[in-house]
């Protein structure tokens, strides 16, 4: 039996409140769980001490038994210092968009004429120097 940690999904439409759970990767999300863990409540602030609540002890016997956090709950368990920091890769995800790119490059292109422009002047006035 496959064990995820994950958060089932609470409270009414546009309220949501989690509960974090220990449940058989094979259940509906907020379907049967073997053990509620703690809570999360993403509409409070992120600095308090009421928006995430885990038992620890808990998590931490339900991780050696073998389950797997899901990526939000891994993510709180860092922040809690109870797993260590995980490198995560998505070069995708700070590239910009199509039409930020082409805002980027007639930023570039102004940026170029206009020191070409800057320039221009600037070498006619070191000739007439010279003469």
């Amino acid at each position: 039996m496959a064990m995820k940690i994950r958060l089932a999904r609470g409270g009414s439409k546009k309220r949501p409140f989690y509960r974090i759970v220990a449940a058989d990767s094979r259940m509906p999300r907020d379907g049967r769980f073997i053990e509620k863990l703690g809570t999360y409540n993403p509409l409070l602030p992120k600095d308090s001490e009421e928006r995430v609540k885990m038992n620890m002890e808990r998590i931490q016997y339900w991780l050696d038994q073998g389950a797997q956090p899901t990526d939000r709950i891994a993510r709180m368990l860092e922040a809690a210092g109870a797993k260590e920091k995980a490198e995560r890769n998505n070069p995708k995800k700070g590239t910009p968009g199509k039409k930020a790119q082409e805002r980027a490059e007639e930023k570039a292109a102004k940026a170029a004429e206009a020191a070409e422009a800057a320039a221009a002047p600037a070498e006619e006035e070191a000739a007439a120097a010279e003469e």
